[in-house]
């Protein structure tokens, strides 16, 4: 890997953000791209690196970014003549560019390791900062008091008073484990984040009776809904340690966990790229960055964007089949 690709890398790990990364496997001429050409994706759809122009980088860049919601690596083929099936874990796309030429791309999604946010001062709270950091896990903590002598080490620490509401971020989870100690003002304040998990480390006797508190606050039944209660996996565990390993076991349960994708995934994705400086390609319906596109139709009074010369002259032929 290039030096410049290895500092990107370098960069967004630093930064514990996701990405994905391409590589060639294999080729025929005339496509642009080489076997061993890399390239680094991110969750905004940033390409460094070069893996191919035309129908290739479009490709690739859809197939990245799906690779990141579901977390699974994927062998991408495109070729002029697409066979029905080659295995199970390649993903067809024919290629539409008119020079023709054949690719294969491995795609692999590196995540965010887990971000944990613990509100509380509690045992549990501690035991369960000094496991997850073990684990190098990203850890901050929520006061609800202020002796802070519990949580060395830990990436932040701040007050319940100073919280205020984070950006989304990749793969966080909250726990509150505040066990008596303004148990409402944490779960409100969790309540929040967007986040992939939530807990609250109470029985569900005294999860319903903070739950009414909550809806006196002003928090609708379906926030409740995404509350869980009692945290962790059922291990039979006592002790504070026993019961942060069950809460990081559930953790591990849903980082590790594929998961699973469908045609709203892709249109939920085809959202987000129109809503940045991309265009879906109405013909092979692969993602056109507008600011560097080649191939443009005007059509009605709109510009209409292609990944490739075939696509554009397959649209020409016959618009009122694409849009």
């Amino acid at each position: 890997m290039h030096n410049a690709l290895l500092q990107t890398v370098a960069d967004l790990n630093l930064k514990n953000k996701a990405y994905a990364t391409a590589i060639i496997v294999r080729r025929k001429i005339p496509s642009s791209g080489k076997p061993g050409d890399k390239a680094i994706i991110t969750a905004d759809g940033q390409i460094f690196g070069w893996i191919g122009g035309g129908c290739t980088r479009g490709i690739v860049l859809k197939e990245a970014l799906l690779s990141l919601q579901d977390r699974k690596p994927r062998m991408v083929h495109i070729s002029p003549d697409v066979q029905d099936v080659i295995d199970g874990n390649t993903k067809l796309y024919r290629m539409t560019c008119q020079s023709g030429g054949e690719v294969e791309v491995y795609i692999e999604p590196v995540l965010p390791t887990p971000q944990l946010l613990i509100f509380g001062n509690s045992h549990i709270a501690m035991a369960l900062a000094k496991i997850a950091k073990a684990m190098d896990y990203k850890v901050e903590v929520v006061l609800s008091a202020t002796d802070e002598s519990g949580f060395l080490g830990v990436d932040k620490l701040m007050t319940l008073d100073q919280f205020a509401p984070q950006e989304e971020q990749m793969n966080q989870y909250v726990i509150v484990c505040t066990q008596g100690e303004r148990d409402a003002d944490a779960l409100h304040h969790a309540l929040s984040i967007n986040s992939n998990y939530l807990s609250f480390v109470a029985s569900r006797r005294k999860a319903s009776a903070i739950y009414h508190e909550l809806r006196q606050m002003g928090t609708t039944f379906d926030q409740l809904k995404r509350i869980k209660t009692p945290a962790g996996l059922d291990i039979g565990a006592k002790t504070p340690q026993e019961v942060a390993i069950s809460i990081l076991a559930e953790v591990i349960q849903d980082f590790r966990a594929e998961k699973e994708t469908d045609s709203s995934t892709e249109t939920s994705l085809e959202t987000t790229m129109v809503n940045q400086d991309y265009y879906i390609n109405p013909v092979c319906k692969v993602p056109v960055l507008k600011s560097a596109a080649k191939h443009i139709v005007e059509h009605h009074g709109e510009k209409v964007y292609f990944c490739c010369d075939g696509c554009k002259v397959n649209f020409e032929k016959a618009p009122e089949m694409y849009v």
